[in-house]
């Protein structure tokens, strides 16, 4: 296990209440499964969680089957609403 740096923007930090947070992940931890246990016990982010795109080490992706137990740091970019 090792420590992973999650950092919320927009509605993804309104809805976890913080805007960043370290938790422990494993290596063959998918982007599905992490998103899965930052929901838990929190319905609103579960939600923003499901449609929001994320940065791996500075790569956009939106691909859940990504592993992330190697990475140093995770954003979660919500949809951004504008024009």
């Amino acid at each position: 296990m090792r420590d992973l740096r999650i950092r919320y923007f927009a509605g993804a930090a309104q809805a976890a209440g913080t805007h960043e947070a370290v938790i422990a992940v494993t290596e063959g931890e998918s982007l599905a499964d992490l998103a899965a246990r930052l929901g838990l016990g929190n319905d609103r982010l579960a939600k923003v969680l499901a449609v929001s795109s994320f940065v791996v080490d500075g790569v956009v992706t939106t691909d859940r089957a990504v592993l992330v137990g190697t990475a140093q740091a995770i954003d979660v970019l919500p949809p951004f609403a504008g024009g």
